[in-house]
């Protein structure tokens, strides 16, 4: 067992809101050091309250056009030194990630990944240059370079917050979620980070990167659906304007995954979809977590 930090065992792209699963539902502040609890619209049109909770969490969801990538910032604002992860960063965005994370006084102590992606470079490695002591995580399985590898059942601590690793394969070999803690100090409803293993209304190909349909579908059905039905879920991307689903409405309206298992092979075996134009610069840059292990030449 880990434990230094990990233990083993429409749209909110930028809501100013910090939840406080503490205090009284519908209280609205666009202060940081103010805290308020708040209802999220699902895709559906429905409210999820998220309530319930002695801990603060300090969430925001960015978004990077170019790929359609969604990066996470998560943060225990209750904790003296307010440490905070970031989830899929690009490189693109780690300076307004970054300039963010200052602006919000948090202490960055981790950058991590879902998995080796194929349509963009992480942010990893420039985030660790430019912020020392920042850890860059991936999963063992992966076969990619970082600081920490974790594996299911692991927990990543970040303050009194923490994250479970549930291994979510299919899409590539190496892809995990990472699922809010379950527990009275943890928030609630409980929210899983699903890279491209479930996107709404979708899920990632399985056509490369040893992806398996077989494996996908019982990834998601076991591990992700096997969740309450208002657990809150943020993909890694989305291509039509959608930020935020529900597991109770990705059961019902998922046009892949409601279907039987040789209904979703099917499925999958016609996409017919385009090679990725960025996989192969993306995914050899990705396997060294974004070039952190490469040194500048010598003039």
């Amino acid at each position: 067992m880990l434990n230094f930090g990990f233990i083993r065992s429409s749209t909110i792209r930028f809501s100013p809101f910090i939840i406080n699963h503490s205090s009284p539902p519908s209280c609205f502040s666009f202060s940081p050091k103010k805290t308020i609890s708040f209802a999220v619209r699902s895709q559906m049109g429905s409210f999820t309250t998220l309530s319930q909770s002695s801990a603060r969490l300090l969430f925001r969801q960015l978004f990077e056009k170019d790929s359609s990538t969604y990066t996470y910032l998560l943060a225990d604002f209750s904790h003296p030194d307010k440490p905070a992860l970031l989830i899929d960063p690009v490189d693109k965005t780690v300076d307004r990630d970054l300039s963010l994370v200052r602006e919000l006084g948090l202490k960055l102590i981790y950058a991590m990944n879902t998995h080796v992606h194929a349509d963009h470079i992480t942010g990893t490695g420039l985030i660790k240059g430019k912020v020392p002591g920042v850890k860059s995580v991936i999963s063992k399985a992966s076969g990619s370079k970082a600081d920490v590898f974790v594996e299911p059942g692991d927990k990543i601590s970040f303050g009194n917050l923490f994250l479970e690793v549930r291994a979510t394969p299919g899409h590539t070999a190496g892809c995990v979620t990472y699922v809010t803690g379950d527990g009275p100090d943890q928030p609630h409803p409980r929210m899983a980070f699903t890279g491209d293993a479930l996107l709404i209304r979708g899920c990632g190909r399985t056509d490369f990167q040893g992806g398996s349909s077989e494996q996908l579908y019982k990834s998601v059905h076991s591990q992700i659906f096997t969740l309450p039905n208002e657990s809150l879920l943020y993909p890694a991307h989305d291509y039509k304007g959608f930020t935020v689903t529900t597991v109770g409405e990705e059961m019902l309206y998922n046009p892949r995954l409601t279907k039987d298992k040789e209904t979703f092979r099917s499925i999958m075996q016609n996409l017919n979809l385009a090679y990725p134009k960025m996989i192969d610069v993306a995914v050899p840059a990705n396997m060294v977590c974004g070039l952190q292990d490469l040194e500048p030449k010598a003039n």
